[in-house]
């Protein structure tokens, strides 16, 4: 950020990102009024055109595989701009106070699965893929793997829209659906958790955030893990995209190895070789999510499939946080089509005449600050701004200087 062109590159690229995700409605973003021009490019031809240094490419790069686990070749810019849109804009989705990263549970967030497992009692099933959902009679029937076979009024489907090619329907999915499903993948990531002895990088006054460009690193982006007791000193790590593909096919420990050689680079210290504990998730090998974090959208899918996503087939509903129009991807999310799917399944029931996209109060215990930018990262022209303006100003200084030449030589009638 030393270089000015650097910085200049840098700004306007936020702000450009932020000013085209404000004309993309939340709901809706086939509804933009870009929508069919920006979804026929991919992000990596949108940073071509924006981008006019390598250093703000490179990190635009990386804030894409972080964001959305995938390659800014593979996704469209209208999804991808929609995306950073309904997290709040680029400010808000990357950082870590008042953003995106910012908090955690205090014993992990698996408990509001677990608290609510333990309020509905043997209700809930675990282990039991569905297989086959049959909704031609007057219930729907829900079979699965292991032939057990469960009636009901209405389905509500939250796993990632990929998934939907594991289960049989009778009758079979709306052509648009099955369409839908076969062009949403997941994306790729490795969550890698080292564990040490101490939390050493605090001697040296470090915080334990990592953002790694190299494109040798396995790692792109690094967090401070350790409990809010100071127990468990931790750094937490994502292989993203391209780099997950390229290693996942490494043993875990050859991966502890080269993120350990890693943090040591960093952080300029031996002590990030001897970790105590390595914990990874491998989410491309989960069979049952397909991948992480959520659905991407490759280019030319949001404007012809996207009012697809939360159409209802017959009595089954669609929740799950690809569904979402708020923090899509996250858990607020998934919460927020949980609670959108409720709300249609008790509309159709006639038990609710509400809002179906009804807006939950902002909480008052961790409310989000406003994100505010300063006049100049406001109003600090993009490099060929900034060319345009010296363009300008060398020719009226060249005119100045030869209006003063020529007064000087005499050569100037007078009247």
């Amino acid at each position: 950020m030393w270089n000015p062109i650097t910085f200049l590159d840098y700004n306007n690229l936020w702000r450009t990102m932020d000013e085209m995700g404000k004309e993309i409605p939340n709901e809706a973003p086939w509804k933009a009024p870009h929508a069919e021009e920006w979804d026929k490019i991919t992000m990596e031809e949108l940073l071509d055109k924006v981008c006019w240094t390598n250093a703000a490419k490179r990190f635009a790069t990386l804030f894409v595989n972080v964001d959305v686990t995938s390659e800014p070749h593979e996704v469209s810019a209208l999804w991808f701009l929609w995306y950073v849109k309904q997290c709040g804009g680029t400010a808000r989705i990357f950082s870590t106070t008042n953003g995106g990263q910012e908090r955690k549970f205090i014993g992990g967030s698996g408990q509001i699965s677990e608290k609510i497992m333990e309020y509905l009692g043997n209700r809930v099933k675990l282990e039991k893929p569905v297989t086959y959902i049959d909704q031609t009679g007057g219930s729907v029937i829900v079979e699965t793997l292991d032939h057990e076979r469960y009636e009901a009024k209405y389905v509500i489907s939250a796993i990632p829209p990929v998934l939907s090619l594991k289960i049989h329907f009778n009758p079979p999915l709306p052509s648009m659906r099955n369409q839908l499903i076969n062009r949403i993948p997941m994306g790729s990531v490795i969550k890698c958790i080292v564990y040490y002895k101490d939390a050493f990088w605090k001697k040296k006054d470090y915080c334990g955030s990592m953002i790694i460009e190299d494109e040798d690193a396995p790692i792109g982006l690094a967090l401070d893990d350790t409990k809010p007791d100071g127990s468990f000193p931790a750094i937490i790590g994502f292989i993203l995209a391209r780099k997950c593909r390229r290693l996942i096919n490494l043993t875990k420990e050859e991966r502890k190895t080269r993120i350990c050689e890693l943090y040591a680079k960093v952080l300029g210290t031996q002590e990030a070789l001897h970790p105590v504990h390595y914990e990874e998730k491998n989410w491309c090998e989960e069979q049952y999510s397909g991948g992480c974090y959520t659905a991407y959208f490759p280019p030319g899918i949001m404007t012809q499939y996207g009012r697809i996503l939360r159409e209802p087939a017959g009595r089954i509903f669609f929740a799950g946080t690809e569904t979402a129009s708020e923090w899509s991807g996250y858990m607020e999310g998934a919460v927020q089509a949980g609670e959108r799917a409720a709300r249609e399944v008790l509309h159709s029931m006639g038990r609710y005449s509400g809002e179906i996209w009804k807006s939950e109060p902002e909480s008052l215990e961790v409310p989000p600050l406003p994100i505010a930018t300063t006049f100049w990262e406001r109003n600090l022209p993009s490099v060929p701004g900034l060319l345009k303006l010296m363009g300008f100003s060398i020719f009226f200084t060249s005119v100045a200087a030869a209006g003063l030449f020529a007064y000087k030589k005499d050569l100037l009638v007078q009247k």
